[in-house]
């Protein structure tokens, strides 16, 4: 079954701009502005103080035992201050930051809150209802370059962009804490105006709600406003960190609305966010502008005149990407880990690449060299990045565009025959820093990637396991981006094979010396190297190795496979054959 969260996700991502929000005091409550209950125990303290009784473990109990009934916010607030502009000045010292509270980070737009504005400015928000008096809300939808309507009042209301011209409509319906006319009281609570209720109306019949730090108890004309609703185009959910109220279950049953379990505000918006973008992201470019811009790739290749054209394509392409790892690529909530998001992230990195490595695929398919050292130097750019924190699987993923690169632009270089510039593309170097400078094969290759430690792969195939899940995995990405210069079904498998067998062979040549394999193959071993899904084919890996014993060697030499030494090809080939056999023991 899928869970609630991913059921609404891919609800406000197919349905944009169709959920309003409906967010109560919990929204803020770790931006450290109190919920109403705590104000209330705060209020109580204050009165205690005054007849001069301190230090109660238990405020809510010393209010019972000495006025006959539970602290009532309302009641509270009403008996201090009497009129509207003393509750606003009360108010104020438990919302409004200080210097200190800027200083600790207190009081500002939570987690919670950008998550919120980074779905109103994707266009997948544009209505919020909220009881909070405070601004983090309006603060963080400024910071993230949305201007909201702000309804606060029925004079508001009255000179306010109409709902369907405004990128943003933000309803406070219990009003803004530096307005006068704020509801508290339970009297206050009870009835909305006419406008405001016409407004609501209209927002929740036309609207699916998406419920988050609201408890649903202490505003009956809110509760009405939903419970009335003649229609119900769109599901309500609600977002709760333990059991609902039963006034709360009852207007979820009245709304056939689902609940969704969560951590908390920061972590569910959080997520809901990463999961519509992630579904944004991932999304395909739209074939016929990739065919596109293959097409132009093949024109500007074929005229020497159009080298500058090419030049441009390649460079957008590349920043494109490099902004997309710089920015942070994919990273989860703050220690909230789910298998699902290592799926998102690789579907969101082949979105970025996918572009440019069809393009390489054109460079090495018809290129005659001159695009060679441009190749190269792109996916050894993209192919280190700096230390960073995070969940490993996903700090790693940071160079998944190098391999993608490598494998696009080796496997044409590979069609075309183009065998020295494929060993030298294997035998560049790649600069990481401290005086260490690994080469492509053996720092983006198969089990060689850093991108492979403990084999996140196999979450991809569920509940198969595979020994070779990352290779497995690249063979169905490549199936599909070869289709602009592989015109046989049949022939892909083959040529991705020998390609992995080609890398294996030259990371062989590369790390070892023929006294090192010699003395190997004498202990019945081999040497390591990194290999493919040709282990588990048997008789594809010996067609492919008998054809470098026979019509492909003298190619293969010529471009620096196996050190250029008939012999060390022929101790290279026994070396794999013996791994081989190992692994598919």
């Amino acid at each position: 079954m899928i869970d609630p969260l991913t059921a609404l996700a891919f609800s406000v991502y197919e349905n944009k701009g169709v959920y309003c929000l409906l967010l109560g005091s919990g929204i803020s409550r770790p931006a450290q502005i109190p919920t109403g209950w705590e104000v209330t125990l705060d209020l109580v303290q204050r009165v205690a103080a005054l007849q001069g009784v301190k230090d109660e473990a238990d405020w809510a109990a010393w209010h019972k035992a000495k006025f006959g009934k539970e602290p009532n916010y309302s009641e509270l607030l009403d008996q201090l201050a009497s009129t509207p502009d003393e509750r606003r000045s009360v108010l104020h010292s438990y919302i409004e930051p200080n210097a200190e509270d800027i200083e600790a980070g207190r009081k500002i737009p939570t987690r919670a809150h950008q998550a919120i504005a980074r779905l109103v400015a994707a266009g997948h928000v544009r209505v919020i209802i909220t009881t909070n008096f405070d601004r983090l809300t309006e603060n963080a939808l400024r910071e993230n370059g949305v201007e909201p309507t702000v309804i606060s009042s029925d004079d508001s209301l009255k000179g306010a962009v109409p709902l369907i011209h405004s990128r943003c409509y933000v309803v406070k319906i219990h009003g803004d804490y530096l307005d006068t006319r704020i509801r508290n009281t339970d009297a206050e609570l009870g009835a909305y105006t006419q406008e405001l209720n016409v407004l609501l109306d209209r927002i929740i019949d036309e609207h699916g709600l998406i419920v988050c730090g609201w408890s649903g108890d202490w505003d009956p004309a809110l509760r009405s406003a939903i419970t009335r609703a003649p229609n119900r185009r769109y599901p309500m959910f609600w977002a709760t960190r333990g059991k609902l109220s039963a006034v709360a279950d009852t207007v979820v049953g009245h709304r056939a609305g689902k609940v969704v379990t969560i951590e908390g505000a920061d972590a569910f918006f959080e997520r809901l966010e990463m999961l519509v973008s992630a579904q944004t992201d991932a999304q395909r470019p739209n074939p016929r502008s990739v065919d596109l811009l293959v097409a132009s790739a093949k024109k500007f290749l074929a005229r020497p005149e159009f080298r500058i054209q090419l030049d441009e394509l390649i460079g957008a392409e590349l920043r494109r990407i490099d902004s997309f790892i710089v920015s942070g690529g994919f990273q989860p909530p703050a220690g909230d880990w789910q298998s699902d998001f290592f799926a998102l992230a690789v579907a969101r990195y082949e979105a970025q690449t996918e572009i440019l490595a069809r393009i390489f695929g054109v460079l090495g398919r018809y290129g005659r060299g001159d695009e060679f050292r441009d190749a190269v130097e792109v996916i050894t750019r993209l192919g280190h990045r700096d230390p960073a924190s995070g969940f490993n699987f996903l700090v790693n993923l940071r160079t998944y565009p190098a391999v993608l690169l490598l494998y696009a632009y080796g496997i044409a270089l590979l069609k075309a025959q183009r065998f020295a510039d494929l060993f030298k593309l294997f035998s560049a170097s790649i600069n990481i820093g401290r005086d260490y400078a690994p080469t492509v094969v053996s720092h983006l290759l198969l089990s060689g990637w850093e991108g492979t430690e403990h084999d996140p792969w196999n979450l991809l195939f569920g509940k198969e396991q595979r020994r070779m899940a990352l290779s497995d995995y690249l063979h169905g990405v490549f199936e599909k981006w070869t289709v602009d210069y592989l015109f046989t079904k049949g022939e892909f498998t083959t040529l991705y094979a020998q390609f992995e067998l080609l890398g294996t062979l030259a990371y062989i040549g590369l790390a070892n010396d023929k006294s090192t394999l010699q003395a190997a193959l004498k202990a019945q071993s081999y040497v390591r190297a990194p290999m493919g899904r040709a282990v588990w084919d048997g008789r594809a890996a010996r067609s492919i190795l008998d054809g470098w014993k026979g019509e492909l060697q003298p190619a293969l030499l010529e471009a620096g496979f196996a050190r250029g030494d008939q012999d060390y090809l022929a101790l290279a080939i026994e070396s794999v054959v013996h791994l081989t056999s190992n692994m598919r023991w």
